[in-house]
C-alpha cells in the first residue's frame, strides 16, 4: 500500500508526474527508509489546477444541491471508518503518531466530513429589506478553485478540516500535504473518488513547500488558499497571494500558548495531568500546545512536583505499541531542533526538572523525553519561540495582573488555558487573554462545532464550525427591480 501512494492524484487517478524528481523519506519510528515520493513542480501543479478548474466549470459538483453533496461526504466518512486501521497505520509510519492516537485522528477526521456534509444544507441566505419596488437576495457561492497546504503533525485531520467545508460548499480543491506525511492524504483522495466525488474535484500534489506549495500560492487560477503551519511560511503565503491574483487567504499559524494557573487553583494534580496532555500529546507537535505554564509562585513547587510525576506516564514508546501515548518527533530535523532548544534553555538559565534528553537512541528513531523547564523568564527564547516538541517552560508570577501580562506577552494568540476556582476571575481572564480559544479549567479543544484559529501572528480565518465556510465562499447580492 505505501509503495503505491507515491504519485500525485489528479482527475480521479494516480498519475505519473511531469518530473523525475523525488524526495527521500524515513520513518521516525526506527529511521528506516520509506518509499520515495514524487516531488511535484510547476507543471504538475498546473495540471492539478487545470483539472480542478475544469471540474468546477463543467462538472455538476457546484450545481448539485447541498443535500446531494452531503451524501457524498457522508459516504466518504463511512469509507474512512471502514479503512481506519489501514489509515492509522499510514499515519504512524509517516510521522510516528502512536497508533491509538492515529486511530482517534481517523475517527475524528471522518466526523469532520460527516459534520460539514450535514451542516451545508443549513446555511441560509438573506433577503434585504428594500421595500415594495425591489427584491434582493444575499447568497453564498463557492469561491471556485481552492488550494490547501497542510502540515505534517495531523496528516489526515488538517486536510480534512479544510477539504470538508471547501467541498461541501461546492468548490474544487488542490491539496498539497506536507512532504513528511503525504500517505494518508493520498489515500483520502482515493476514497473520495470511491465515495462518488467527481473526477477533478479533489486533486493531491506531493512535493516540497518551496516548490509545489509556492506554485499553488502564486497560481493565477487558484481563487483561495488555506494554510496551516509556521508563521514564517504563512507570511510567504500572503506575499505570494498578493503578488499573483489577490486570492483569498486563510491561515492557522504558530502558537506559544499559556496555561495560566492562578493561586486559587485547587487541584494541582489535575492541572498537571491536563497540562501534560496539552504539551506532551502528539509529542508536543501542536500549534496550540500549552508550551508555557504561567503559575503563581505560591503553588509553583506543588504543581511542578505533580508535573514531574505525571511526565513519567508520557515516556515515549514504539508508536505501534497500543499502550504508547507518546512516540518520536517527526524527523531528524525536528529532533535536532528540539534538542537544540533544550541546550539553549540550559544556557539561558532554565532548570530541567524532568526529562531533557534524547531517548531510545538504539532504535534509530527520533525520541525525546517529556521535559519540564523551570526558572524560565518570559524573555528567554524557550518562552518566546515555538519549539514544537515535548518541552514545557514554567514561568512564575506574584499577582494576577502580572500573570495576565505574561500570558499576553507573546507574538502569538492561538489558544490559552486558565486555571481558577473563582468564576469571576475565570470570566475576566478569558476576556482579557488575547487568543482565539480560551479553556477554563481546560480539557478539550478538538470539537468540530468550535471555531479554531488565532489572534496576532497565529493567523486569520477559522477552521472547524460553520465559520469555516467563510474561508471557502463569497457573498453575492442579487437585485430584482419590481417597479
Amino acid at each position: 500500500m505505501i509503495a503505491r501512494l507515491n504519485r500525485p492524484y489528479i482527475d480521479g487517478a494516480f498519475v505519473d508526474p511531469q518530473t523525475d524528481d523525488t524526495f527521500a523519506r524515513v520513518t521516525p519510528v526506527n529511521g528506516q527508509a520509506l518509499p520515495s515520493i514524487a516531488s511535484c513542480g510547476d507543471a504538475d501543479v498546473d495540471r492539478a489546477v487545470a483539472s480542478a478548474r475544469k471540474a468546477f466549470e463543467t462538472s455538476d459538483w457546484r450545481r448539485r444541491s447541498p443535500r446531494e453533496r452531503k451524501r457524498v461526504l457522508q459516504r466518504l466518512s463511512v469509507l474512512m471508518l471502514e479503512n481506519k486501521d489501514e489509515m492509522a497505520a499510514l499515519l504512524t509510519a509517516d510521522m510516528g503518531k502512536p497508533i491509538a492516537s492515529a486511530t482517534w485522528e481517523v475517527e475524528f477526521s471522518a466526523e469532520v466530513f460527516e459534520w460539514f456534509g450535514e451542516a451545508v444544507d443549513h446555511l441560509f441566505g438573506d433577503v434585504a429589506p428594500l421595500g415594495h419596488d425591489a427584491h434582493a437576495t444575499i447568497t453564498r457561492e463557492p469561491i471556485g478553485v481552492a488550494a490547501a497546504v497542510t502540515p505534517w503533525n495531523f496528516p489526515l485531520l488538517m486536510p480534512s478540516v479544510k477539504l470538508a467545508p471547501a467541498l461541501a460548499s461546492g468548490n474544487t480543491v488542490v491539496l498539497k500535504p506536507a512532504e513528511q506525511s503525504p500517505l494518508a492524504a493520498l489515500r483520502l483522495a482515493e476514497l473520495a473518488t470511491e465515495a462518488g466525488l467527481p473526477d477533478g474535484v479533489l486533486n493531491v500534489v506531493t512535493g516540497l513547500g518551496e516548490t509545489a506549495g509556492k506554485a499553488l500560492a502564486l497560481h493565477m487560477d487558484v481563487d483561495a488558499i488555506g494554510f496551516t503551519g509556521s508563521t514564517s511560511v504563512g507570511r510567504l503565503i500572503m506575499k505570494y497571494a498578493a503578488e499573483s491574483n489577490l486570492k483569498k487567504v486563510s491561515l492557522e499559524l504558530g502558537g506559544k500558548s499559556p496555561s495560566l494557573v492562578l493561586a486559587d487553583a485547587a487541584d494541582h494534580e489535575m492541572v498537571a495531568v491536563k497540562t501534560a496532555e496539552a504539551i506532551f500529546g502528539n509529542t508536543g507537535q501542536m500549534c496550540d500546545s500549552s508550551s508555557r505554564m504561567v503559575v503563581h509562585e505560591s503553588i509553583a513547587d506543588s504543581v511542578i512536583e505533580h508535573l514531574n510525576t505525571v511526565a513519567g506516564r508520557w515516556q515515549p514508546l514504539d508508536p505501534f505499541d497500543p499502550t504508547a501515548v507518546m512516540g518520536p518527533v517527526v524527523d531528524k530535523s525536528q529532533y535536532d531542533r528540539v534538542l537544540g532548544y533544550l541546550d539553549v534553555g540550559r544556557e539561558e538559565g532554565a532548570q530541567v526538572t524532568v526529562g531533557g534528553n534524547a531517548t531510545m537512541v538504539d532504535t534509530g528513531g527520533f525520541y525525546i523525553e517529556p521535559t519540564v523547564l523551570r526558572n524560565v523568564t518570559n524573555d528567554m527564547r524557550v518562552a518566546r519561540e515555538e519549539i514544537f516538541g515535548p518541552v514545557l517552560s514554567v514561568i512564575t508570577f506574584s499577582d494576577d495582573e502580572e500573570g495576565l501580562r505574561i500570558a499576553n506577552d507573546t507574538n502569538y494568540g492561538l489558544a490559552a488555558t486558565v486555571w481558577t476556582n473563582d468564576i469571576r476571575k475565570a470570566h475576566r481572564m478569558a476576556r482579557e487573554i488575547r487568543a482565539g480559544a480560551v479553556l477554563v479549567n481546560g480539557d478539550e479543544l478538538f470539537d468540530v462545532t468550535l471555531p479554531h484559529g488565532g489572534f496576532k501572528e497565529s493567523g486569520m480565518g477559522r477552521d472547524y464550525s460553520h465559520y469555516a465556510f467563510d474561508n471557502w465562499t463569497q457573498l453575492k447580492a442579487t437585485y430584482i427591480n419590481l417597479a
